[in-house]
């Protein structure tokens, strides 16, 4: 791993833990055995390193999200909203950091005024509401679920799954325990003559 990538994973815990306002250069040079100027030497600021980290987590992300239903064998459309469902809870737990920084407010608040990060948080969002979106529209094909605009249904059905991993994130309960409760209301939801 280089410099650049320690950097960016130490900052990238920090930004998560405590939040970017809280999380000092001081603390990501002690935890990679890096002077300060030499963080510097690869980013300009503080806020280009959270840009940094922001996408290395969207790329990471995107990654995985292709992997979710290649070479996947489904018997409808809704096995397939219970499959992404269960992949994105499966991912939020495998990988807590990256949701803990995209839960916290900091992101939000910078996409407002900065272009870059606004196209990285697109990018992740739009990226998961597109498999969704996915799904049900073969779901509607095949009838497993009702017809209406898809997308909208794809962002409730993301929506909800986003809040199961918010409890999870921050420490309320495991997501994973509420996986039936979710796919029930997901199913009444979409399910056809419900």
């Amino acid at each position: 791993m280089s410099k650049k990538e320690e950097i960016l994973r130490a900052a990238a815990y920090l930004f998560a833990t405590k939040g970017f306002k809280e999380a000092s250069m001081a603390e990501v040079a002690a935890m990679t055995a890096t002077a300060g100027s030499n963080i510097f030497y690869h980013f300009k600021t503080k806020e280009d390193i959270f840009l940094a980290v922001l996408k290395t987590i969207r790329d990471d992300m995107l990654t995985q999200m292709e992997h979710l239903l290649s070479g996947q064998q489904f018997t409808g459309g809704m096995s397939m909203i219970e499959h992404l469902v269960a992949s994105y809870l499966g991912m939020a737990k495998s990988n807590p950091h990256w949701f803990m920084l995209l839960h916290r407010s900091y992101p939000h608040e910078l996409a407002a005024v900065n272009p870059s990060c606004r196209e990285s948080l697109a990018a992740i969002y739009e990226g998961f509401i597109d498999l969704f979106e996915r799904a049900i529209r073969a779901g509607q094909e095949d009838g497993s679920v009702t017809k209406g605009s898809a997308r909208k249904k794809a962002m409730v059905v993301f929506a909800m799954a986003d809040g199961v991993v918010r409890f999870d994130t921050h420490h309320l309960y495991e997501a994973g325990a509420l996986y039936d409760e979710l796919m029930t209301s997901c199913r009444r939801m979409l399910k056809p003559g419900a």
